[in-house]
């Protein structure tokens, strides 16, 4: 089954925070050839599955290829209902764009209508259906209505279980997303429970080193902070082989996990990583991001260094 998935740095769930959805345009075109579901931009009248889908214009901004996509919805409301596959083809299409650029309420509407009517004409598990639900969850999470993304993953999560298996990418993606958004309404809990399952069968190690970082934070939440240790850890040790201790990715676990340090009272560990963390960050303050993290993390060695009672020493970072 092919998915229209949003953009996500996290594919395998982690907790990354992007904004807006990507559409994926080719991705969804693709589908609508293999299963015959008309392109919003098919003419009204032509085959569906020989038409060819013209190229939007390279010269046409985010502005006008909205409104061009509000023309073609209109057009086929008036022409066809509101129920024709072009037609929510055409909402889909145009859901995509407001969330790109920026439109993200009249995004969550327009993938809402969507849904309700896909849901009506193809039914609760196709995979139409599917994949404005995946729309529809991102869009909620965008504008912080995370208890009713949860929902939207919770049926993604039981319509991938059922049809692909609990181990294959697109349900351990779905579980993660799910998780993510039990954290982010509070239920810290359940989060953790699906992290921990996400890891277990997620088959691509960078995905369980994202997963990881999500189940830390959980952990987090309810105040189980040797277990958040624990996670950033084993990421930590990943990170290092793959990506050398220099690296950005690693060095953003290494001060995550001296910060995890100090949250727990462990004073000593917490200076000894962060200290480890400064020393490695120093070393590559060309870049500007990790100058930036750098000076993050002299703000929290000083922070440790005072805990300890090392006053002197925490005063001569600042």
């Amino acid at each position: 089954m092919l998915l229209l998935m949003r953009g996500s740095k996290v594919r395998g769930g982690g907790d990354s925070s992007h904004s807006g959805v990507v559409s994926r345009v080719s991705m969804w075109r693709s589908l609508l050839r293999r299963t015959g579901f008309v392109s919003a931009d098919t003419p009204i009248g032509e085959n569906p599955v020989t038409v060819r889908v013209p190229a939007p214009d390279p010269g046409e901004t985010p502005a006008l290829r909205a409104a061009s996509l509000e023309r073609t919805l209109n057009d086929h409301l008036d022409e066809l209902g509101a129920e024709d596959p072009r037609s929510i083809t055409a909402r889909n299409n145009l859901a995509s764009k407001y969330a790109q650029i920026g439109r993200r309420e009249a995004a969550v509407a327009q993938f809402e209508l969507a849904l309700e009517q896909a849901v009506r004409v193809f039914g609760d598990d196709h995979a139409q259906t599917d994949v404005i639900r995946e729309n529809l969850a991102w869009s909620y999470g965008d504008v912080g209505r995370h208890a009713d993304a949860a929902e939207q993953w919770e049926a993604l999560l039981k319509h991938r279980q059922e049809h692909l298996g609990p181990m294959a990418a697109d349900t351990v993606a779905a579980r993660s997303r799910l998780a993510v958004s039990y954290r982010r309404s509070g239920r810290h809990d359940a989060a953790i429970a699906h992290f921990e399952r996400a890891i277990e069968d997620s088959a691509v190690p960078e995905d369980r080193e994202n997963l990881r970082i999500g189940l830390s934070l959980a952990y987090s939440g309810v105040g189980r902070f040797d277990d958040t240790i624990q996670q950033l850890r084993m990421v930590l040790a990943q990170r290092r082989r793959r990506l050398g201790n220099r690296h950005l990715d690693t060095l953003v676990i290494h001060h995550r996990l001296g910060r995890a340090y100090t949250q727990a009272g462990r004073s000593a560990e917490a200076v000894e990583t962060l200290q480890a963390a400064y020393r490695s960050a120093l070393a590559e303050a060309g870049d500007p991001e990790i100058r930036m993290l750098t000076m993050k993390m002299r703000r929290d060695l000083a922070g440790a260094l005072s805990a300890c009672g090392r006053h002197r020493e925490a005063a001569s970072l600042f």
